[in-house]
């Protein structure tokens, strides 16, 4: 889902390019982020490894007591990692288990991959700076029986720069399971189809903004495309608090433009006609926005 570059590609290979680079952040980070499996899937939920020696020793950790909001921080000589997330994920045991078992998995993988990566520089003559990931999840809405949470994750696995992401999820607190936000909807496509045009007209709106200039009408640029509602996260939000009545749409760099344009986040009401994209299961937590 990530970069492209204000290159002109023509044929087949634009084509390839494009979806290359789109995919770029996810890609090139070494640690990846919940994958829409997981959240689709939850009845198979991921193991927790056993931390490797290189985590345990010399790591400074500062948490919150079980039962609330969580906070670990650990620095080693090759890397920094930072996670946590808020008392109303803590203080549901079954999600605080979720949420500790993507806390093992990305530090395990850091740890994993500094240590070699470091080994590596060491034995090629090649200097290596600290490795670094932070993953911090907050509330976007807090429902009966529905807790809406977005995540901000940073990571630095070499090159001139770190990358920064988002991710999303909505914990179904009857099953007990995670659902992607996507997933309330028939279809990615169906979604789109109400909701994209506004979508790419605010975008293109942000966009000449931050450019200085209006995005040329019919450019074929690639940071002057469209985004489709499939590409950027979705996060289901409330101003009723009551049901889920606003969408909102985070797009990372190298999506919607340069790594310097920075991110891109929009807040749409729901209309009746979004409303009609729900899936007939989930109807009754959703209401049209105001």
């Amino acid at each position: 889902m990530l970069i492209k570059q204000s290159l002109a590609y023509s044929g087949r290979i634009w084509e390839e390019t494009k979806g290359m680079m789109r995919k770029y952040f996810w890609l090139a980070s070494a640690l990846a982020l919940v994958s829409c499996q997981e959240a689709q899937q939850p009845n198979q939920p991921p193991q927790t490894p056993t931390p490797p020696e290189a985590v345990a020793s010399g790591a400074d950790e500062a948490e919150a007591p079980a039962g609330g909001a969580r906070q670990v921080k650990e620095e080693t000589d090759t890397f920094v990692f930072e996670y946590s997330y808020p008392q109303a994920a803590g203080d549901n045991p079954v999600l605080a288990k979720w949420l500790d078992n993507q806390l093992e998995k990305r530090r395990d993988e850091l740890a994993l991959n500094a240590a070699r990566d470091k080994e590596t520089a060491r034995d090629n003559g090649f200097p290596f700076n600290k490795y670094f990931s932070t993953t911090e999840w907050q509330v976007v809405a807090d429902l009966p029986g529905w807790l809406s949470l977005s995540a901000e994750i940073s990571t630095y696995t070499g090159g001139a720069h770190s990358n920064y992401g988002f991710d999303s999820m909505v914990w179904d607190e009857e099953r007990n399971i995670p659902v992607e936000p996507i997933a309330f909807f028939t279809s990615p496509d169906a979604l789109d189809a109400v909701l994209g045009k506004e979508l790419c007209e605010q975008l293109n709106k942000e966009r000449g903004k931050r450019r200085g200039e209006p995005v040329p009408e019919g450019s074929t640029e690639m940071f002057d495309a469209c985004v489709a509602i499939s590409e950027p996260n979705l996060l289901l939000g409330s101003a009723g608090g009551h049901k889920f009545d606003r969408i909102g749409v985070k797009i990372a760099p190298y999506i919607a433009g340069p790594w310097v344009e920075g991110s891109y986040e929009f807040t749409f009401a729901m209309t009746p006609a979004m409303l009609e994209t729900v899936r007939p299961e989930y109807r009754e937590i959703f209401a049209v926005g105001k």
